[in-house]
């Protein structure tokens, strides 16, 4: 079933540089220090990283606000980054809320808690 993720070899990169920000921190720092740290570590794997990257959020095309994407990877990946003790539904559903105002479909939420986290949310804006 793994064999048919949208954007697996990409997705599974960034999880390995998850890692390896995660052993060498540990836990304990903020948000900023891990977000920081991982877009070296992706970028030192030939990744293209964008950071804090503004997105608009509309409704009825009316722009009602906009978020900060913590990362985002070769344009096709939503990167959100927690430092919480553990992930809950509410940073769920922030990152679908993210992909919904987005083109992009694939969305990771990487916890760097006192025990590691991942999620990966899969949002298909599908054209009218």
């Amino acid at each position: 079933m793994s064999e048919n993720y949208l954007h697996k070899e990409l997705t599974s990169s960034i999880i390995n540089c998850f890692y390896k920000v995660y052993n060498e921190l540990g836990y304990g720092f903020l948000e900023k220090v891990y977000e920081n740290a991982l877009k070296i570590e992706l970028e030192s794997q030939g990744l293209y990283v964008e950071k804090q990257k503004p997105i608009t959020v509309f409704y009825k095309n009316n722009s009602v606000g906009e978020y900060f994407a913590d990362l985002i990877v070769e344009n096709v990946v939503i990167l959100e980054l927690k430092a919480a003790e553990t992930l809950c539904e509410e940073h769920e559903l922030q990152l679908i809320n993210y992909l919904k105002a987005t083109n992009i479909e694939v969305g990771l939420l990487l916890n760097f808690g006192k025990k590691s986290q991942i999620s990966r949310k899969i949002f298909t804006n599908k054209s009218v």
